[in-house]
């Protein structure tokens, strides 16, 4: 089994060393959602590139940053960027914002993706909250990078999504008249997008969405006690449903015209008052 602890030793004494508060709330930032850090005050910046054993994200739409920040009061930890299984690494190097927010006892962790519509209801430019999500062999994956004994101590229960944090987004996008779809998002390691076939036994077994990331990294906060919840910018429909060729292109380009909604949402979220204990 690999240690997480002995492989990240030197990449922990530097954050604990350097961090400059105790970070409440960890957000994950997608392909093209990346600019929601200019929109709160940042209090300071690691580049990924300069931190030990920290690999570089190669997609576009991943700047590779880690920024301590406050808005509303809150102490926020933003991941401007996430690597993925598909750019050749391992699971465990793709649950690295996860086992950070761990490391510094993040209590909630909201994970944001780009993703192709899979339910027809769905059109590019809608924002969908994970109310389930399909990762096929990931849990004894992520289980073994934990390891079976803190794994029993929370009785192979995997709280994901949070039914409190979910509240809250859902009660976010009613103040802001967001219309938020709910769904199930159905993971895919990659490299290439879905053909139109699996895109059909997808929705057959009640996927609504699909990506290339998220679940391995609220997989893991998950199971280390985060209160976790993943949010869906819908760039593009998947293989098969439109007709059209896909492209990365197309993925920054939609989530860059919804960037002000998707800003809106998570500052709303942001101004409620959040339960220490993720208690109602």
């Amino acid at each position: 089994m690999l240690d997480l602890d002995f492989k990240y030793r030197e990449l922990t004494a530097f954050l604990k060393h350097q961090a400059p508060f105790t970070p409440e709330i960890s957000i994950i930032l997608g392909s093209g959602l990346g600019d929601f850090v200019n929109s709160v005050s940042i209090i300071k910046t690691f580049p990924t590139s300069r931190l030990p054993a920290y690999p570089p994200s190669t997609v576009t739409g991943h700047e590779g940053k880690i920024h301590f920040a406050e808005c509303d009061n809150k102490k926020l930890l933003l991941f401007q960027g996430r690597i993925h299984f598909y750019e050749g690494y391992r699971l465990s190097e793709c649950i690295l914002p996860a086992y950070i927010s761990d490391l510094l006892k993040v209590n909630y962790l909201i994970a944001t993706n780009a993703a192709g519509g899979v339910n027809p209801d769905f059109i590019p430019g809608d924002l969908m909250l994970t109310s389930s999500f399909i990762g096929m062999n990931l849990k004894r994956e992520i289980t073994e990078l934990i390891g079976i004994s803190g794994i029993k101590e929370r009785q192979n229960f995997l709280d994901f999504p949070s039914v409190y944090l979910n509240g809250i987004i859902m009660l976010a996008a009613q103040k802001e008249s967001i219309s938020l779809k709910e769904g199930v998002y159905w993971y895919n390691k990659g490299p290439v997008y879905e053909t139109p076939a699996e895109i059909r036994m997808a929705r057959k077994f009640g996927g609504d969405a699909v990506g290339m990331s998220t679940v391995p990294e609220v997989y893991f906060a998950a199971l280390k006690g985060i209160k976790t919840a993943s949010i869906s910018c819908i760039t593009n429909y998947a293989a098969g449903i439109s007709g059209q060729k896909l492209t990365h292109s197309e993925v920054t380009e939609t989530a860059n015209r919804v960037k002000l909604k998707f800003e809106k949402l998570i500052k709303r979220i942001l101004s409620f008052e959040f339960s220490p204990s993720g208690g109602v």
